[in-house]
């Protein structure tokens, strides 16, 4: 199974980016990738912007990486209780060249945050959205309190419901595609 494991915020030490890391591996005989959404930097866009430039190459390359990937594991940052504008302006360009650019890829929608609000605001706007861009969204799981939860030294989230939800939805995951895979052996 492919795994593209990423926070939707373009901060070097993005504590969402840790989260959506960690439930990455915790699928068994999984191949985890990630990305870094400061690859992808763009300009503001506009369509007059896209007449004038075209598609540019990082949409192109972002694209290519969602396709390959047979699970996707997003962790939403949250900027004033919305989506964090570097994500926002990349999904603007993105869905220019195709707007269901999930086809139908299962998405886990993650958000964390040091307060007890778990960074719930951005995550309802994800799981409204998501599914207008081809995701299967399977869960939407929020962490409150990071930093009481998750270990940085080993990388790992520790104790919680929050744990318990991510290694259920991934545990259903897995099953899902040993189906599948049963099925179209």
């Amino acid at each position: 199974m492919n795994i593209l494991a990423f926070a939707a915020s373009n901060s070097t030490t993005s504590i969402n980016q840790q989260l959506a890391l960690w439930s990455g591996r915790q699928i068994a005989k999984a191949d985890v990738s990630t990305l870094d959404l400061n690859d992808y930097e763009l300009p503001i866009y506009s369509e007059a912007r896209e007449q004038a430039m075209g598609t540019p190459e990082q949409v192109l390359q972002f694209l290519s990486r969602i396709k390959s990937a047979d699970l996707i594991i997003i962790g939403f940052a949250e900027h004033n209780g919305t989506f964090t504008a570097a994500w926002k302006n990349l999904l603007d360009w993105v869905t220019r060249t195709e707007r269901e650019f999930f086809g139908q890829t299962a998405v886990l929608a993650l958000a964390t945050s040091p307060g007890a609000g778990g960074a719930r605001s951005v995550l309802q706007q994800a799981s409204q959205s998501l599914p207008f861009f081809g995701a299967e969204v399977i869960d939407t799981i929020s962490v409150p309190q990071f930093m009481d939860v998750f270990d940085p030294d080993r990388q790992e989230l520790r104790h919680g419901s929050a744990r318990t939800q991510i290694l259920n939805a991934l545990a259903q995951v897995s099953l899902n595609t040993q189906a599948k895979e049963t099925v179209d052996a």
